[in-house]
């Protein structure tokens, strides 16, 4: 009995069988399981606004336009430093960063397929931002040609029977041959060369300018790359407005920027005032091996109680005298702002005989308050 039933049952699934395998030879009418597509071959383009090869960083405006592509994408997603995730279809993306300064952060995009599978790719950046709100007076360097005779005097006579202070070697002029605007930069341009004025005669020819514009308080910065050649002196700095009424170093003075071409890469600031002038104690100096072959942004933050000292963005020193009256602190009237290279004299050193020319490149100078 127990045999005949297991046969039964035995029959039953084979016949069972033979009726699905039958139906499964039909179309069927069932849609298929789509797998996961995945994105390929993205790439990200980030174009800063304004970049060129003398503002690497943009115009200031703080504009970057993005765009990205990738195989298989139907969505793109961008996002710049920590802020949230913007869509877009077609892989274009425009963002205006807004704090002044130079901007550094990070551009990502993602792509997204139809599936949802996600690829990623990312750029790092930096961007100039030029606050105008704060800017309250600048010179681009625009413009070919010589100097502006509105934003600069050229300052040429000796103060010292025919001679310059510090022992400098030079005599300055005003000839465009030493001073001038090409390309979207200042050229001062120091030159091996007999120099007859003021009944002097001087082997080496040179510029210094002197702004027009007198401040009291606020961020100077200058973007420049300084001359190599030994000997070079090259400064950025100011001096007091009231220098002809006061005298110096009553007036003050304040050295944003000096080196010298016997000692590449070593930059210094300093102040000068009555409690310490000439070898002035008030000093920092911070090493910078490429400082004649790239441009850097010197600046000083120069408020009612202190000055901060800056390359591109590392601070390196600060004047705060704990006591501020007239021998330590002549800072609280105008200042005007200096360009210059001399040759030689007490931080030049001694000048390579076989020196011929030499330039300090200047990208821009800017005031903000």
């Amino acid at each position: 009995m127990i045999a005949k039933i297991y046969l039964r049952t035995m029959m039953l699934g084979f016949l069972m069988l033979l009726f699905l395998t039958s139906c499964s030879g039909g179309d069927s009418t069932a849609e298929p399981i789509e797998e996961g597509i995945v994105p390929t071959n993205l790439n990200l383009t980030v174009t800063i606004v304004g970049a060129d090869a003398n503002n690497p960083n943009g115009d200031g405006s703080g504009m970057i336009k993005c765009t990205a592509s990738a195989t298989n994408a139907v969505q793109y997603g961008f996002k710049v430093g920590n802020q949230e995730e913007q869509e877009t279809v077609n892989g274009i993306f425009d963002y205006k960063f807004t704090t002044s300064g130079k901007n550094n952060q990070v551009v990502s995009v993602f792509a997204y397929s139809s599936t949802g599978n996600m690829i990623s790719a990312f750029k790092t950046i930096t961007v100039d931002v030029v606050n105008e709100t704060g800017l309250v007076w600048a010179d681009e360097f625009d413009t070919d040609g010589a100097v502006l005779n509105s934003n600069w005097f050229s300052e040429e006579v000796p103060p010292e029977n025919g001679g310059w202070y510090n022992s400098e070697q030079q005599h300055y002029t005003a000839r465009t041959e030493n001073a001038y605007v090409s390309n979207g930069t200042l050229k001062i341009v120091a030159k091996k060369e007999n120099y007859t004025a003021y009944n002097s005669t001087k082997n080496y020819t040179s510029a210094r300018l002197n702004s027009k514009f007198a401040f009291t308080y606020g961020r100077i910065e200058v973007r420049a790359k300084l001359p190599g050649g030994g000997g070079t002196w090259p400064a950025i700095w100011t001096l007091g407005s009231n220098i002809t009424t006061v005298g110096w170093p009553s007036c003050g003075e304040i050295d944003i920027m000096e080196h010298a071409g016997n000692n590449i890469g070593e930059v210094s600031s300093a102040i000068h005032t009555p409690s310490s002038f000439g070898n002035t104690i008030n000093k920092g100096i911070i090493e910078i091996p490429d400082t004649t072959t790239e441009f850097h942004v010197y600046a000083v933050d120069w408020t009612t109680d202190k000055m901060d000292f800056y390359l591109d963005d590392t601070l390196f020193y600060t004047y705060n005298p704990a006591t501020k009256n007239s021998d330590t602190w002549p800072f609280n009237q105008d200042q005007f702002i200096l360009l210059n290279i001399a040759m030689g004299g007490n931080l030049g050193g001694a000048i390579d005989p076989n020196f011929t020319q030499d330039t300090m490149e200047i990208d821009y100078v800017r005031v903000y308050q």
